[in-house]
């Protein structure tokens, strides 16, 4: 692709999930999710191959009939309320309708089938700005609009998450598909908490982001798209496989690592609110992700390829790609819990 060309897209894809973000107006936030939606279709047929083509249908059709269905609800709304910007709904079938689109923007349960088919079939970039930057825009219409959501569709719609997104990576060996997995279990949890915190929904969501990209990248880095892939990386990067292990631990949840910080406090504060049976049933369903999470590290950082010389390491002909942004997201996705006292404060 031409490199202007991509420039320019990617600015409309920023542009667009900004409209988003900074607007109370329902039509400009649909205008910006329509942008977004538009602009992101070349980046993921930027390979140009017949399964790529196929993903980037996929995704397009599940997008426009959730657009369809939110244009539907904001009409609905404005004809109840007699005004586009965001106030709260006159009727009851509004907050059902627009749960509904918004779950399907971000590809949660039951509305999860196509994330696991579309990131298979694109590049690992293309994967991780579709698990991330992607997931910015229906949160933040989400967190605008949360005082007057459904909370027992909310929560259904959590927990199926949290179930569907362990369960589905269990028997995976694309290593895309198991991050889109991950994706939908984490979602899961950020729409547990929304109602009760919204502030930890923004922590949860920001922390996941660092766990992807880092992830993505070391992907990217190595060209590792097979759970098999992943045993020749001790030949090839020894200090990026063990940087692989500690990003996959933080992603399942396990202290002292970061990612064990937004589960703590959603705990906490679900337990607060007297809902322990939900909090019991979610920390259960997310050692089904610890799992996988744990037979990547296996073949990464316990198994060796074989070689047929009695060096283990193999020679770098070739320079190594740049990593400039690594170190810092490392840390950040490894190494923050300490600064959970400061987090607390926040909410």
């Amino acid at each position: 692709m031409n490199p202007i060309t991509l420039l320019l897209i990617m600015i409309t894809i920023f542009a667009g999930t900004l409209l988003t973000m900074v607007s109370s107006h329902w039509l400009l936030m649909w205008i910006g999710l329509e942008i977004n939606m538009l602009a992101i279709i070349p980046i993921l047929m930027k390979n140009y191959k017949p399964r790529s083509t196929e993903a980037a249908t996929k995704y397009f059709l599940m997008q426009a009939t959730a657009s369809m269905l939110l244009m539907f609800t904001i009409l609905l709304n404005a004809t109840y309320s007699g005004q586009w910007n965001i106030t709260n709904t006159h009727n009851q079938f509004t907050p059902i309708t627009i749960t509904i689109a918004l779950s399907m923007k971000l590809g949660v349960t039951p509305f999860h089938f196509w994330v696991p088919e579309v990131t298979q079939g694109i590049s690992l970039l293309a994967g991780m700005l579709l698990l991330t930057w992607q997931k910015l825009a229906p949160i933040s219409i989400m967190l605008q609009i949360h005082p007057w959501m459904n909370l027992n569709i909310l929560l259904l719609i959590a927990l199926l998450s949290i179930l569907v997104g362990g369960w589905g990576g269990l028997n995976q060996t694309q290593l895309r598909k198991i991050l889109a997995y991950s994706s939908i279990a984490h979602m899961g949890w950020m729409m547990a908490i929304l109602m009760f915190c919204p502030s930890l929904t923004m922590l949860n969501l920001l922390i996941y982001l660092a766990l992807t990209i880092v992830m993505f990248t070391t992907l990217n880095l190595n060209t590792s798209t097979t759970v098999l892939t992943l045993s020749n990386l001790w030949n090839k990067t020894p200090m990026i496989t063990l940087t692989t292990m500690i990003a996959l631990l933080s992603l399942g949840g396990l202290p002292p690592l970061t990612g064990f910080l937004p589960k703590w406090m959603i705990i906490q504060e679900l337990s607060k609110n007297s809902n322990i049976i939900m909090v019991m049933i979610m920390a259960i369903m997310a050692l089904l992700n610890l799992y996988f999470y744990m037979r990547l590290i296996y073949n990464t950082f316990l198994t060796l390829f074989p070689t047929f010389n009695n060096m283990k390491m193999k020679w770098q002909f070739q320079t190594t790609n740049q990593t400039r942004l690594m170190p810092p997201l490392i840390i950040l996705s490894t190494l923050s819990l300490p600064l959970a006292p400061t987090f607390s404060t926040l909410y």
